[in-house]
Protein backbone atom coordinates (compact mmCIF):
# COMPACT_ATOMS: atom_id res chain seq x y z
CA UNK A 1 0.00 0.00 0.00
CA UNK A 2 1.32 3.52 -1.35
CA UNK A 3 0.01 5.54 2.10
CA UNK A 4 0.74 2.92 5.10
CA UNK A 5 -2.29 4.30 7.59
CA UNK A 6 -5.69 3.24 7.50
CA UNK A 7 -9.37 3.42 9.48
CA UNK A 8 -12.35 0.81 10.16
CA UNK A 9 -14.95 1.74 7.92
CA UNK A 10 -18.05 1.41 9.99
CA UNK A 11 -21.98 2.05 8.94
CA UNK A 12 -22.09 5.31 11.31
CA UNK A 13 -19.16 6.39 8.39
CA UNK A 14 -20.62 5.11 5.29
CA UNK A 15 -22.11 8.35 3.74
CA UNK A 16 -18.99 10.49 4.85
CA UNK A 17 -16.97 7.87 3.08
CA UNK A 18 -18.96 7.71 0.01
CA UNK A 19 -19.42 11.63 -0.32
CA UNK A 20 -15.76 12.66 1.02
CA UNK A 21 -17.41 15.23 3.05
CA UNK A 22 -14.89 14.96 6.11
CA UNK A 23 -11.63 17.05 6.17
CA UNK A 24 -8.40 15.16 5.72
CA UNK A 25 -10.16 12.04 4.30
CA UNK A 26 -7.80 11.90 1.66
CA UNK A 27 -5.12 11.15 3.60
CA UNK A 28 -7.00 8.01 4.55
CA UNK A 29 -4.72 5.17 2.70
CA UNK A 30 -7.25 2.12 3.45
CA UNK A 31 -9.96 0.77 5.11
CA UNK A 32 -10.48 -2.68 6.88
CA UNK A 33 -13.85 -4.36 7.34
CA UNK A 34 -15.11 -7.13 9.94
CA UNK A 35 -15.21 -9.73 7.35
CA UNK A 36 -18.45 -11.39 8.66
CA UNK A 37 -20.57 -8.29 8.05
CA UNK A 38 -20.12 -8.59 5.00
CA UNK A 39 -20.17 -12.63 3.78
CA UNK A 40 -23.39 -13.21 4.39
CA UNK A 41 -25.11 -10.10 2.42
CA UNK A 42 -26.04 -8.81 -0.46
CA UNK A 43 -27.44 -5.53 0.64
CA UNK A 44 -26.21 -1.82 1.08
CA UNK A 45 -23.34 -3.01 3.10
CA UNK A 46 -21.80 -5.22 0.61
CA UNK A 47 -22.91 -2.47 -2.50
CA UNK A 48 -21.08 0.59 -0.11
CA UNK A 49 -17.83 -1.88 0.30
CA UNK A 50 -17.53 -2.90 -3.19
CA UNK A 51 -17.93 1.34 -4.16
CA UNK A 52 -15.11 1.89 -1.39
CA UNK A 53 -12.96 -0.63 -2.47
CA UNK A 54 -12.93 0.99 -6.32
CA UNK A 55 -11.20 3.69 -4.68
CA UNK A 56 -8.79 2.92 -1.81
CA UNK A 57 -7.17 -0.62 -1.08
CA UNK A 58 -9.68 -2.84 1.80
CA UNK A 59 -9.04 -5.03 4.52
CA UNK A 60 -10.84 -7.99 5.48
CA UNK A 61 -10.50 -8.84 9.58
CA UNK A 62 -12.40 -11.58 10.40
CA UNK A 63 -13.83 -13.06 14.28
CA UNK A 64 -15.31 -15.87 13.01
CA UNK A 65 -12.53 -18.39 11.93
CA UNK A 66 -12.10 -20.37 15.61
CA UNK A 67 -8.48 -21.37 13.93
CA UNK A 68 -7.76 -22.77 17.77
CA UNK A 69 -10.91 -24.89 17.92
CA UNK A 70 -10.75 -28.55 18.73
CA UNK A 71 -14.30 -28.45 15.85
CA UNK A 72 -13.58 -28.96 12.10
CA UNK A 73 -12.83 -25.83 10.22
CA UNK A 74 -16.09 -24.77 8.93
CA UNK A 75 -15.67 -25.67 4.94
CA UNK A 76 -19.24 -22.91 4.54
CA UNK A 77 -17.51 -20.18 6.39
CA UNK A 78 -14.61 -20.87 3.92
CA UNK A 79 -16.23 -21.16 1.00
CA UNK A 80 -17.62 -17.66 2.32
CA UNK A 81 -14.70 -15.97 3.15
CA UNK A 82 -12.91 -17.28 -0.35
CA UNK A 83 -15.92 -15.87 -2.30
CA UNK A 84 -15.71 -11.98 -0.64
CA UNK A 85 -12.37 -12.06 -1.20
CA UNK A 86 -12.76 -12.75 -4.55
CA UNK A 87 -15.33 -10.28 -4.99
CA UNK A 88 -13.54 -7.32 -3.16
CA UNK A 89 -9.68 -8.20 -3.61
CA UNK A 90 -8.77 -7.36 -0.21
CA UNK A 91 -4.50 -5.85 -0.01
CA UNK A 92 -4.62 -8.09 3.33
CA UNK A 93 -6.88 -11.14 4.87
CA UNK A 94 -6.34 -11.31 8.88
CA UNK A 95 -7.96 -12.86 11.81
CA UNK A 96 -7.21 -13.87 15.34
CA UNK A 97 -4.92 -16.39 17.35
CA UNK A 98 -7.69 -18.04 19.33
CA UNK A 99 -10.68 -20.01 19.56
CA UNK A 100 -14.33 -18.75 19.94
CA UNK A 101 -16.35 -22.03 19.99
CA UNK A 102 -16.77 -25.59 20.68
CA UNK A 103 -18.88 -28.56 20.21
CA UNK A 104 -20.78 -26.51 17.46
CA UNK A 105 -21.46 -23.57 19.94
CA UNK A 106 -20.24 -19.87 19.58
CA UNK A 107 -19.04 -18.06 22.30
CA UNK A 108 -19.02 -14.84 20.62
CA UNK A 109 -15.80 -13.87 22.13
CA UNK A 110 -11.81 -14.26 21.31
CA UNK A 111 -10.67 -16.68 23.87
CA UNK A 112 -7.13 -17.50 24.21
CA UNK A 113 -4.99 -20.75 23.61
CA UNK A 114 -2.65 -22.28 26.06
CA UNK A 115 0.89 -21.57 25.19
CA UNK A 116 1.72 -25.46 24.58
CA UNK A 117 3.45 -27.20 22.58
CA UNK A 118 0.47 -29.35 21.67
CA UNK A 119 -1.56 -26.22 20.52
CA UNK A 120 1.24 -24.73 18.46
CA UNK A 121 0.58 -28.28 16.01
CA UNK A 122 -2.61 -27.82 16.21
CA UNK A 123 -2.96 -24.91 15.09
CA UNK A 124 -0.01 -24.88 12.66
CA UNK A 125 -1.71 -27.57 10.67
CA UNK A 126 -5.29 -25.66 10.24
CA UNK A 127 -3.58 -22.64 9.16
CA UNK A 128 -1.79 -24.47 6.57
CA UNK A 129 -5.60 -25.69 5.30
CA UNK A 130 -7.21 -22.61 5.41
CA UNK A 131 -4.47 -20.55 3.35
CA UNK A 132 -4.24 -23.50 0.89
CA UNK A 133 -8.22 -23.21 0.40
CA UNK A 134 -7.86 -19.57 0.33
CA UNK A 135 -4.59 -19.29 -1.93
CA UNK A 136 -3.13 -16.94 -0.13
CA UNK A 137 -1.11 -16.00 2.87
CA UNK A 138 -3.45 -14.56 6.05
CA UNK A 139 -2.10 -12.58 9.24
CA UNK A 140 -3.03 -13.77 12.75
CA UNK A 141 -3.11 -11.15 15.34
CA UNK A 142 -2.38 -11.22 18.84
CA UNK A 143 -5.41 -10.94 21.26
CA UNK A 144 -5.91 -9.50 24.45
CA UNK A 145 -6.44 -11.76 27.50
CA UNK A 146 -7.70 -12.03 31.07
CA UNK A 147 -6.42 -15.41 32.39
CA UNK A 148 -3.25 -17.43 31.98
CA UNK A 149 -3.36 -21.45 31.15
CA UNK A 150 -1.63 -23.56 34.08
CA UNK A 151 -0.15 -25.75 31.21
CA UNK A 152 1.12 -23.23 29.08
CA UNK A 153 4.93 -23.91 28.75
CA UNK A 154 6.18 -20.75 26.85
CA UNK A 155 5.36 -17.15 26.63
CA UNK A 156 2.68 -15.73 24.22
CA UNK A 157 5.83 -14.10 22.14
CA UNK A 158 7.51 -17.70 21.65
CA UNK A 159 3.88 -18.96 21.10
CA UNK A 160 3.23 -16.68 18.26
CA UNK A 161 6.78 -16.89 16.54
CA UNK A 162 6.64 -20.59 16.50
CA UNK A 163 3.11 -20.96 14.46
CA UNK A 164 4.72 -18.15 12.09
CA UNK A 165 7.33 -20.08 11.49
CA UNK A 166 5.47 -23.35 10.88
CA UNK A 167 2.39 -22.30 9.35
CA UNK A 168 4.41 -19.38 7.01
CA UNK A 169 0.94 -17.24 8.15
CA UNK A 170 1.95 -13.41 8.66
CA UNK A 171 1.20 -11.28 11.75
CA UNK A 172 -1.08 -8.60 12.68
CA UNK A 173 0.78 -7.20 15.41
CA UNK A 174 -2.16 -5.43 17.62
CA UNK A 175 0.38 -3.19 19.66
CA UNK A 176 -3.19 -2.37 22.22
CA UNK A 177 -3.21 -5.98 22.88
CA UNK A 178 0.29 -6.06 23.69
CA UNK A 179 0.27 -3.69 26.13
CA UNK A 180 -3.36 -4.86 27.85
CA UNK A 181 -1.41 -8.32 28.25
CA UNK A 182 1.71 -6.46 29.94
CA UNK A 183 -0.25 -5.32 32.92
CA UNK A 184 -2.80 -8.39 33.05
CA UNK A 185 -0.25 -10.75 33.04
CA UNK A 186 2.98 -8.61 34.19
CA UNK A 187 5.67 -8.89 31.72
CA UNK A 188 7.43 -6.35 29.59
CA UNK A 189 5.91 -5.38 26.45
CA UNK A 190 9.18 -4.34 24.64
CA UNK A 191 9.88 -8.27 25.15
CA UNK A 192 7.04 -9.42 22.90
CA UNK A 193 8.23 -7.00 20.06
CA UNK A 194 11.53 -7.71 20.21
CA UNK A 195 10.82 -11.55 20.52
CA UNK A 196 8.56 -11.76 17.06
CA UNK A 197 9.90 -12.41 14.04
CA UNK A 198 9.40 -9.37 12.83
CA UNK A 199 9.59 -9.80 9.33
CA UNK A 200 6.54 -11.40 9.15
CA UNK A 201 4.15 -8.42 10.65
CA UNK A 202 1.96 -7.20 7.50
CA UNK A 203 -0.11 -4.95 9.33
CA UNK A 204 -0.31 -3.12 12.85
CA UNK A 205 -3.37 -2.54 14.81
CA UNK A 206 -4.15 0.86 17.41
CA UNK A 207 -6.73 0.87 19.94
CA UNK A 208 -8.48 2.12 23.27
CA UNK A 209 -8.89 -0.25 25.97
CA UNK A 210 -10.91 0.57 29.33
CA UNK A 211 -9.35 0.51 32.65
CA UNK A 212 -11.16 -1.87 34.79
CA UNK A 213 -8.77 -1.07 38.14
CA UNK A 214 -7.15 -4.46 38.26
CA UNK A 215 -7.12 -5.28 35.26
CA UNK A 216 -7.34 -4.00 31.27
CA UNK A 217 -10.42 -4.57 29.11
CA UNK A 218 -9.98 -4.32 25.58
CA UNK A 219 -13.22 -2.49 24.19
CA UNK A 220 -11.98 -0.70 21.12
CA UNK A 221 -14.28 2.49 22.57
CA UNK A 222 -11.96 4.60 23.70
CA UNK A 223 -9.17 7.08 21.80
CA UNK A 224 -5.41 5.28 22.17
CA UNK A 225 -3.73 5.97 25.42
CA UNK A 226 -0.51 7.89 25.66
CA UNK A 227 1.76 3.85 26.62
CA UNK A 228 0.08 2.29 23.85
CA UNK A 229 1.13 5.25 21.31
CA UNK A 230 4.28 4.94 23.09
CA UNK A 231 4.73 1.39 22.58
CA UNK A 232 3.46 1.99 18.68
CA UNK A 233 6.77 4.01 18.38
CA UNK A 234 9.22 1.69 20.03
CA UNK A 235 7.48 -1.06 17.59
CA UNK A 236 7.87 0.71 14.66
CA UNK A 237 11.57 1.97 15.88
CA UNK A 238 12.51 -2.22 15.99
CA UNK A 239 10.77 -3.13 13.38
CA UNK A 240 12.46 -0.43 11.25
CA UNK A 241 9.61 -0.02 8.83
CA UNK A 242 6.85 1.77 7.91
CA UNK A 243 4.09 -0.74 8.47
CA UNK A 244 0.32 -0.83 7.37
CA UNK A 245 -1.30 0.71 10.52
CA UNK A 246 -5.07 0.76 11.68
CA UNK A 247 -7.06 3.08 14.31
CA UNK A 248 -9.68 0.69 15.41
CA UNK A 249 -12.54 1.64 16.83
CA UNK A 250 -15.78 -0.64 17.58
CA UNK A 251 -17.94 0.65 20.18
CA UNK A 252 -18.81 4.79 21.03
CA UNK A 253 -17.71 5.41 17.66
CA UNK A 254 -16.74 8.82 17.10
CA UNK A 255 -17.27 11.27 13.96
CA UNK A 256 -15.08 10.29 11.33
CA UNK A 257 -12.85 13.22 11.74
CA UNK A 258 -11.54 12.15 15.10
CA UNK A 259 -10.40 8.85 13.43
CA UNK A 260 -8.84 10.21 10.36
CA UNK A 261 -6.84 12.81 13.05
CA UNK A 262 -5.59 9.49 15.43
CA UNK A 263 -4.32 8.62 11.94
CA UNK A 264 -2.65 11.38 11.53
CA UNK A 265 -1.47 11.06 14.77
CA UNK A 266 0.13 7.09 14.01
CA UNK A 267 1.45 8.98 10.72
CA UNK A 268 3.78 11.21 13.25
CA UNK A 269 4.32 9.06 15.52
CA UNK A 270 6.10 6.05 12.88
CA UNK A 271 7.47 9.13 10.66
CA UNK A 272 9.12 9.99 14.07
CA UNK A 273 10.11 6.84 15.01
CA UNK A 274 11.99 5.77 11.63
CA UNK A 275 13.58 9.38 11.74
CA UNK A 276 15.73 8.35 15.25
CA UNK A 277 17.06 5.75 12.95
CA UNK A 278 18.46 7.97 10.85
CA UNK A 279 18.80 11.58 11.83
CA UNK A 280 20.23 12.93 8.63
CA UNK A 281 17.23 11.30 6.65
CA UNK A 282 14.68 12.94 9.09
CA UNK A 283 16.50 16.57 9.01
CA UNK A 284 16.31 16.35 4.81
CA UNK A 285 12.59 15.66 5.19
CA UNK A 286 11.80 18.36 7.83
CA UNK A 287 13.63 20.99 5.09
Amino acid sequence: MNNAFGIGLRSEHYQDVLDGRADGLGRIGWFEVISENYMDTQGRPLAVLEQVRRDRPVALHGVGLSIGSTDPLSPAYLGRLSALIGRIGPVIVSDHLCWTGVGGRITHDLLPLPHTEEAITHVARRLIEVQERLGRQILMENISSYIWYEQSEMPEWEFLGEIVRRSGCGILLDVNNIHVNSVNHGFDPLEFVRNIPGEAVGQIHLAGHTDMGTYLFDTHSAPVCDAVWELYGQTVAHLGREIPTLIERDAEIPPLAVLIAESERARTVSDRALASLNPAAGEATRR
